[in-house]
């Protein structure tokens, strides 16, 4: 075996400073979004106190009593004042939220006073169908909208473009609840191809839980005949849920890709002879999904929170139902809860977004640290 030349170890020695260099700034990335995702966890617990203290006064100034509602109006006196007491109604409102907070850090949100049930508990039964709902109509939401955003951009000012932007137009200024509604009329009374209430049809028996979606569970224990029934009583539900977001999806997409295909790298590419959809997928989706992404935290929120209409319509035993029921009846342990929960829900997915936009491109964190 020949020795090295001096051309040789200088080589080398460059592809090991090299490689350290990229190890280091992979090392140097990886402690950014560690150091990154503390901060926000802890930014995050201020929030969500701020907002139990929020949710927590604006439920004890609002009119009514919350004992006399719950025991109903024929109920003693007495006993309405028992339980006043027992839920130390009869005292400050500081020293109301001192016995609430103390009892939130322990995972306990209380009793219903509707249920008569433990709140978690409660919420632990119905969470599960909105948060399945919400994640197929999160995911009708992405890949349509971004299709449709992505079509109309690369085929601008034609009947593509039109078309998608009339897409945009009717998920825009169509509310979901009429959507529903006129889906279904059309799908289950008309043609009848679609079920129209309930998350599977009599008859069919639910699988045993193991996440508590019926589709997962169904495709794990290998039930297709469950699984093809709790789509089927999806798909109008989660369009319905997922039309206005598609919309939105859709608008910024395409505003966002058009102005990037004006960007010289694109034009640069082009002047290479590289196929347009080569172009499109390796050097044009990338950076225009980042104005995309970065909504969806706020979206996939707006789902759960806003199911109730959707649920209420198509009979879907959900998490957003309850809450508005809990709303409706002043039931104030309940009303904390759901609010609490969809505080976390949003806190969560804001970080994880903007996790994945980091991912896509962190220059945008690197300006922010740079300018803090």
């Amino acid at each position: 075996m020949s020795p090295l030349t001096k051309e040789d170890k200088l080589l080398t020695k460059r592809k090991s400073l090299m490689t350290s260099f990229l190890s280091m700034v992979r090392l140097k990335m990886k402690d950014r979004r560690i150091i990154f995702i503390v901060k926000r966890l802890f930014h995050s617990v201020f929030v969500l106190w701020g907002l139990s203290v929020l949710i927590f006064v604006m439920s004890r100034i609002a009119p009514g009593d919350p004992a006399r509602m719950a025991l109903g109006t024929r109920a003693p006196e007495e006993v309405v004042e028992r339980l006043r007491i027992a839920m130390h109604y009869n005292e400050p409102i500081y020293t109301q939220y001192f016995y609430w907070f103390k009892s939130v850090l322990r995972g306990n949100f209380g009793v219903s006073l509707v249920t008569q049930h433990p709140v978690l508990e409660d919420i632990s039964q119905v969470f599960p169908a909105t948060l399945e709902l919400a994640i197929f109509a999160f995911i009708f939401m992405i890949v349509i909208g971004i299709t449709i955003g992505v079509l109309s951009a690369r085929y601008n000012n034609t009947w593509v473009d039109n078309l998608g932007r009339l897409a945009s137009y009717f998920g825009i200024v169509t509310p979901p609840f009429v959507f529903a509604t006129i889906g279904m009329l059309i799908f289950c009374y008309l043609l009848n191809v679609l079920p129209a209430m309930g998350r599977l049809s009599p008859g069919m028996i639910y699988p045993p839980k193991i996440t508590s979606l019926i589709t997962i569970d169904a495709l794990i224990q290998g039930n297709f005949k469950v699984f093809i029934d709790a789509l089927k009583h999806l798909i109008l539900p989660a369009v319905s849920l997922g039309l206005l977001g598609m919309a939105e999806e859709a608008r910024i997409t395409r505003a966002s890709v058009y102005n990037n295909m004006k960007k010289d790298y694109i034009a640069a590419a082009e002047s290479y002879g590289i196929p347009v959809r080569a172009i499109m997928f390796r050097d044009l989706l990338k950076p225009s999904l980042i104005a995309v992404i970065s909504i969806l935290g706020l979206e996939f929120g707006a789902l759960i929170a806003n199911a109730f209409l959707v649920e209420l319509i198509f009979n879907w035993p959900g998490f957003a139902r309850y809450g508005m029921n809990a709303m409706l009846q002043k039931d104030l342990n309940a009303i904390s809860g759901v609010v609490l929960i969809l505080g976390i829900i949003f806190v969560f997915s804001n970080i994880i977004v903007d996790l994945i936009v980091d991912f896509l491109d962190p220059r945008i964190h690197l300006i922010k640290e740079r300018n803090e």
